[in-house]
């Protein structure tokens, strides 16, 4: 019989609270060997506050699967014994989450303003995409596509030169809001973009034919939270009615097998669904703006993180997609191109069968509206860091992914007609 009973206590909702320190935290691995000992993981997140990284629900654990999750300090040590009594094999991916908070920053580069080595803050993103406008003009144009539920402007990057009846490929970051590195390749982008058109031959190449709308941070007010107040936040800061928990989780929003699977309808669980989709007014402005292009728009990419892994449709089905054998080729030759570099290795494949199903999410969504070209990556690193990655592994990691985003944007433009 499992040694659960020490762990009787309340499922509280203090996931919500604010101004949270870390001190003592930890983040544990586990992965359970059968059903038996999911369950025990089901039991465990059923007494206690457990937050999810990935999966990132306890309704997606299943036998063999790496499971990574953070506990409050105080409740670290039952945990130890409950796994340890029940000999399931763990082991602390963090021992002291706050000390992994403070080691983000570890990057000596002080810069005054914006710096693509260093995680910057939402105000100095938004001044530093009318900057990168104002200094590119033949290059880059910016406009706003929709605001967040506290009233931000959502403002999106067109990179590509100017040319009539152009096809483009739509990319975003910072659908999650503690996945910082996400947004940080966004900018990296266009940096690359505008400083190697004229001298790098793909980039050139890539730049006169295509346009490339880039979202540097979707979830804006999530993002600006995790400054604020929770580091570990995830999803948008909407009001729930009838709830008093806080925000929904973007990536399950989408109308793409809506809450069916892998996704929760309770307003306090971190994958919460929505209330319907697009319900969120950052999932609609994406979702509108690429309705409005889609004779136009023939790729699409979303930018995670973390697990070093490069998805394609479909996450809320495990049926294939028409053109799995191209997809899953690009993939293949995208995730050796990425390896090229730092030799960082990336595991890819369709979303359900790859890693877990998850209905709602964006890249299915774009897929079925007939964007063909759809995937997700999910960005550095394996569980050593987590969300929390150091500043120092901002630009190889930017690097690699660069390679791949060149190769797929590549062959689209060479499939275009």
């Amino acid at each position: 019989m499992w040694a659960l009973l020490v762990l009787i206590g309340t499922a509280a909702v203090s996931a919500q609270l604010q101004d949270l320190a870390f001190d003592g935290q930890k983040v544990f691995r586990v992965i359970p060997q059968n059903e038996e000992q999911v369950e025990i993981i089901n039991a465990l997140a059923s007494s206690m506050q457990v937050d999810f990284w990935q999966p990132d629900s306890v309704t997606l654990v299943k036998p063999k699967m790496k499971v990574d999750f953070r506990v409050e300090a105080d409740r670290s040590f039952e945990v130890e014994n409950l796994l340890a009594q029940n000999k399931m094999e763990y082991r602390v991916l963090i021992d002291n989450l706050q000390t992994a908070v403070d080691a983000q920053f570890d990057r000596k580069v002080y810069a005054a303003g914006h710096s693509y080595e260093k995680y910057n803050k939402w105000d100095t993103i938004a001044a530093w995409t009318a900057d990168i406008a104002a200094q590119n003009p033949d290059l880059v144009s910016r406009s706003v596509i929709g605001e967040t539920y506290e009233g931000r402007q959502m403002y999106l990057l067109k990179v590509g030169k100017s040319g009539t009846n152009k096809k483009a490929i739509f990319m975003d970051c910072g659908f999650h809001a503690r996945e910082w590195i996400s947004p940080a390749f966004c900018q990296w982008f266009v940096k690359e973009a505008v400083g190697t058109y004229g001298k790098d031959s793909v980039m050139t190449k890539l730049l006169d034919s295509l346009d490339f709308y880039i979202l540097p941070v979707l979830n804006i007010d999530g993002y600006i939270y995790t400054w604020t107040n929770d580091r570990m936040w995830r999803k948008t800061r909407s009001k729930n009615a009838g709830s008093i928990c806080i925000g929904t989780d973007p990536n399950r929003n989408f109308n793409a097998g809506w809450c069916t699977i892998g996704a929760s309808k309770r307003a306090c669980d971190s994958t919460y669904c929505g209330h319907a989709p697009e319900s969120e007014k950052e999932t609609k402005a994406l979702a509108d703006f690429i309705r409005e292009h889609l004779s136009t728009i023939k790729a699409y990419f979303t930018i995670h993180s973390y697990s070093q892994l490069l998805l394609f449709p479909y996450s809320y089905t495990y049926k294939y997609p028409a053109n799995y054998e191209e997809l899953n080729s690009i993939a293949r030759a995208a995730s050796k191109e990425l390896a090229s570099l730092h030799n960082t290795k990336y595991t890819y494949g369709p979303g359900a069968e790859t890693i877990y199903p998850a209905a709602g999410g964006s890249d299915d969504w774009a897929y079925d509206q007939g964007i063909k070209y759809s995937f997700t990556f999910e960005l550095r690193d394996t569980g050593t860091y987590g969300f929390l990655l150091p500043e120092s592994q901002i630009k190889p990691t930017c690097e690699e992914t660069l390679l791949a985003i060149k190769y797929i944007a590549n062959y689209v433009l060479e499939h275009l007609y």
